[in-house]
């Protein structure tokens, strides 16, 4: 496992080390290790600290969005989905202490243990430097969504949305093509989504619906025009 200040470095933020490894204790852990405290109140901490530093800055920087947009954008930016791949781009997987059932079923993979360790990462920024600094960690964390927000806005349930819009053009119906591979405690699932019959997006996970909503992504970007290959789409 890499040391904690490698970690540090990719934050761009130096944490108290006994605070750091708290964020990185899972509760499968701690339960392995006698009853440990676990990251979860950093979590609960972070949750609020990350919720809002987006919120502040969508208010002063989109002064004419109503209310309802505003909180699209925020649900997008701070969605599970969102926080895990922040986590993969970082690599916080490979620092996070896990038990043993965790570790055999790729628990450093899963979003939903990504994400909140994520969330307690920034409780201990929080609790490490104060608001301000907390504050600036969430926002370089962010800023690449915060770029591509209007595709973020389609919201964080990306198979409602790909419905939505599938039905708006009367494409036809949608189907996921599942190809599952690897031994049965570390599965890895792959999902192309079709439409009325034709291939649009893919995407890879960990679980099939992980696979299915990276597939829905992909698809509504391409849809869209954002996404690689858009103009075969448009074509269709």
């Amino acid at each position: 496992m890499p040391s904690h200040e490698e970690l540090q470095k990719r934050l761009g933020v130096d944490i108290d080390p006994e605070t750091l490894r708290l964020a990185l204790t899972h509760r499968s852990y701690a339960y392995e290790q006698g009853g440990v405290p676990t990251n979860e109140r950093l979590e609960f901490l972070g949750d609020s600290v990350l919720g809002f530093s987006v919120t502040d800055h969508l208010y002063r920087n989109y002064p004419d969005l109503p209310e309802g947009d505003l909180a699209k954008r925020r649900s997008a930016v701070v969605s599970t989905r969102a926080l895990a791949g922040i986590a993969r781009t970082l690599g916080l997987g490979e620092f996070i202490l896990l038990g043993q059932g965790e570790i055999l079923t790729r628990g450093s993979d899963k979003s939903s243990i990504l994400a909140d360790t994520m969330e307690a990462v920034i409780g201990a920024a929080y609790l490490s430097h104060g608001v301000e600094t907390a504050r600036r960690l969430v926002m370089r964390l962010v800023d690449p969504l915060l770029a591509e927000v209007d595709v973020l806005g389609a919201g964080t349930d990306w198979k409602t949305a790909i419905q939505e819009i599938a039905a708006a053009r009367k494409l036809g119906s949608i189907d996921y093509l599942i190809h599952g591979s690897g031994p049965d405690h570390a599965r890895r699932f792959e999902a192309t989504l079709t439409i009325g019959g034709t291939p649009y997006g893919s995407g890879r996970g960990p679980s099939k619906k992980e696979a299915e909503q990276e597939a829905a992504a992909a698809s509504w970007k391409l849809l869209h025009g954002t996404g690689a290959g858009s103009d075969a789409a448009a074509a269709r």
